[in-house]
C-alpha cells in the first residue's frame, strides 16, 4: 500500500476523498501565516488501521510537535486493484496529452521554420505556371478558332505576336516600377491583368480580328511586368548561394505552365469548346492574387513575420536595401556586359518564343499529329525544360559553392544553352519518324533551360540593385525577338519551309555564344 492508497483509508470508504490539510490564507481573522503540514505515517496491522501520524508546522520561527492517535477500524477492502487502475489511468492521460502537445509543437515547428524566402519563390513560380498557361493556350486554341474564323497562316502569326506588342512595352517600364514601388504590388497587377484579358480572348475574337488583336497586346502589358517584378524581389529575398536554384525553380513554373496548358487545353476544347480554355485559365489569377497579398512583401525588411535568423542569413549576403530613385542609363549602357546580356537574351529568345508558339502546329503539319497528338507531345519538351532548369540550377550553385567563379560558371551554362538547341534543330531535317522528332525538340529544349543558370541569373550578378531595370532591358530584346521571330515564321512558312525557320535560330544560337563568352562577366559593374 503506498502512501496515496493510506490516505484514502482513512475514510469510510475509499472512494471518499480525503480531507484539506492544507495552510489556511493570511486574512484579518488569521493574520499569522501558516505552513503546509507534514506526516509520518505507520501502519500497525492488516486487519485494524492503527495510524501515528505526526504533524508538524508552524510560523515566525517556532516549531511545535505533537502525536494524534487514530483507530480506524472497518471490514478489509483490498485497493490495490482501485490504485492500479487511477494510476494506469492517470498515466494515459499524461501519455495522450504529452502526444497532442508534441505533435501540435511539431506541426508549428515545420510552419515556422519552413524558410519565408522560399514560401515567396513558391509563390513566384506559381505566377509564372498561371503566365504560360495563360500565354500557351492560344497555340492550341489557334487551330480552331483559325478554322472557324477562315484565317491563313499570315493572320495566324499576326495574332500570335500581337501578344508581343503589349508584352514589349511593359519590360523596361516595369523594371522601373519594380525597383522603386517594389516588385509585390508590380507582380499582383500584372497577373489580375493578364488573366482579364485571358477571360476576355473569346469575346473579343467573336466581335473582329482588330479587338483580339487589341486584347493579346492588353495581355502581353500584364505579362510584360512579370520577370522584372520577379528579379526585383528574388534579388532582395535570395542570398547568392541560393540564386541559380531559386531561379530556376521560378523559370520552371513557366516550363511547367507550358505542360498544364498544352496538356488540358485539348481535353476542354473537346469537351466545352475552345472558348472554355480562356475561361478556365484566367480565372485561376484571382486565386492567386488573393494568397499573394496576404502572404508576400516585397522585401525582408516589410515583413513582420520573418524570423529574426532567416533575415539575418538574408541581408548578410544582400544588396544595399537603400530605394531606387534614378536610373543611371549612362553607366548601365556603357558597360559591354549589359550589351553581351541584351544581344544573348534575343539570340536565345528567338528560338525559344518560336518553339513556344508554333510548335503545335509543326506537330500538326508536319508530323501530321491530330489536335489531341500535338498538345500531348508538346508537353514533353517542357517537361525536359523543368527537369534541366533545375538540375542546372544544383550544378551552377554547386560548382560555385567548391570555388568556381560566378563568371565561369555562367558562360558555361549559357553555352549549353545556346549551342546544345542549336545541335538538335539541325538534326530534324535529317529525320523522318515522328517519335524521334518528338525527342529531338525534347532534348532541344532541355538544354535550352541551362540559360536559367546563365544569362537570366547573371542580371543580379552585374546589377543587383538595378536588377528588374536590367532585365527589363534585355527582356526588351528578347521581346522584339519573339515579336519579329513568330511573325517572320508564317511569313517562313508561305514562302518557304520547316528548315529554313530552324535555320535561322541555329545562326542566332551560334552568334549568342560568341557574343556570350567574349564579353559576358558574372562580377558586379554596377552599384
Amino acid at each position: 500500500m503506498n502512501a496515496r492508497a493510506l490516505l484514502y483509508s482513512f475514510s469510510p470508504k475509499p472512494n471518499i476523498a480525503p480531507p484539506d490539510f492544507s495552510a489556511t490564507k493570511i486574512s484579518a481573522d488569521n493574520p499569522r501565516p501558516q505552513t503546509p503540514f507534514r506526516f509520518r505515517v505507520r501502519i500497525r496491522n492488516r486487519e485494524q488501521y492503527c495510524c501515528f501520524v505526526r504533524v508538524s508546522g508552524g510560523g515566525g520561527g517556532n516549531r511545535r510537535g505533537g502525536k494524534v492517535f487514530a483507530d480506524v477500524k472497518s471490514e478489509a477492502y483490498d485497493i490495490s486493484e482501485s490504485v492500479d487502475k487511477f494510476d494506469k489511468g492517470l498515466s494515459d492521460v499524461v501519455s495522450v496529452k504529452e502526444d497532442l502537445e508534441a505533435e501540435s509543437a511539431a506541426e508549428v515547428s515545420w510552419l515556422q521554420e519552413f524558410p519565408k524566402r522560399w514560401v515567396i519563390v513558391v509563390l513566384c513560380f506559381s505566377a509564372f505556371l498561371l503566365c504560360n498557361m495563360d500565354r500557351v493556350n492560344m497555340s492550341i486554341a489557334i487551330l480552331p478558332m483559325s478554322a472557324e474564323y477562315n484565317w491563313n497562316p499570315a493572320t495566324v502569326g499576326l495574332i500570335q505576336s500581337s501578344f508581343f506588342w503589349g508584352y514589349l512595352l511593359t519590360q523596361i517600364a516595369g523594371g522601373i516600377w519594380a525597383d522603386t514601388v517594389g516588385g509585390k504590388q508590380v507582380l499582383a497587377f500584372g497577373v489580375i491583368w493578364w488573366s482579364i484579358a485571358t477571360i476576355l480572348t473569346p469575346v473579343a475574337a467573336k466581335i473582329g480580328l482588330p479587338f483580339l488583336l487589341v486584347v493579346r497586346a492588353f495581355m502581353g502589358i500584364g505579362e510584360g511586368v512579370a520577370m522584372p517584378a520577379m528579379n526585383n524581389i528574388l534579388s532582395k529575398w535570395i542570398p547568392v548561394a541560393e540564386r541559380s536554384r531559386s531561379l530556376a525553380l521560378v523559370y520552371s513554373g513557366m516550363y511547367l505552365g507550358s505542360v498544364t496548358g498544352l496538356a488540358f487545353s485539348p481535353y476542354l476544347i473537346h469537351q466545352f469548346g475552345w472558348p472554355s480554355v480562356f475561361y478556365s485559365f484566367g480565372s485561376l489569377g484571382t486565386v492567386w492574387f488573393a494568397v499573394w497579398l496576404s502572404k508576400a512583401h516585397s522585401s525582408p525588411l516589410e515583413d513582420p513575420e520573418l524570423r529574426p535568423a532567416e533575415k539575418k542569413l538574408i541581408l548578410a549576403s544582400s544588396i544595399s536595401k537603400e530605394p531606387v530613385k534614378a536610373i543611371p542609363w549612362k553607366l548601365i549602357l556603357s558597360k559591354a556586359p549589359v550589351w553581351a546580356l541584351i544581344v544573348s537574351h534575343f539570340c536565345h529568345n528567338w528560338g525559344t518564343f518560336i518553339l513556344l508558339t508554333w510548335m503545335p502546329t509543326y506537330y500538326n503539319q508536319v508530323l501530321k499529329f491530330n489536335l489531341t497528338e500535338s498538345g500531348l507531345f508538346c508537353v514533353l519538351p517542357w517537361l525536359t525544360m523543368a527537369f534541366s532548369a533545375n538540375l542546372g540550377g544544383w550544378i551552377a550553385d554547386t560548382l560555385v559553392s567548391k570555388g568556381f567563379s560566378v563568371t565561369r560558371v555562367r558562360k558555361i551554362m549559357q553555352t549549353i544553352g545556346f549551342l546544345g538547341p542549336a545541335f538538335f534543330l539541325t538534326q530534324l531535317s535529317h529525320i523522318n519518324s515522328p517519335a524521334m522528332a518528338v525527342l529531338c525538340m525534347a532534348c532541344s529544349q532541355g538544354t535550352d533551360a541551362f540559360s536559367q543558370s546563365g544569362l537570366y541569373s547573371n542580371h543580379q550578378d552585374i546589377a543587383p540593385r538595378y536588377s528588374g531595370v536590367l532585365l527589363g532591358l534585355s527582356n526588351t530584346a528578347g521581346v522584339l525577338a519573339g515579336v519579329f521571330g513568330t511573325a517572320s515564321t508564317g511569313y517562313i512558312l508561305q514562302h518557304g519551309s520547316w528548315d529554313d525557320v530552324f535555320k535561322v535560330s541555329v545562326g542566332l544560337y551560334l552568334v549568342g555564344t560568341v557574343v556570350w563568352n567574349l564579353f559576358s562577366t558574372g562580377e558586379k559593374v554596377i552599384d
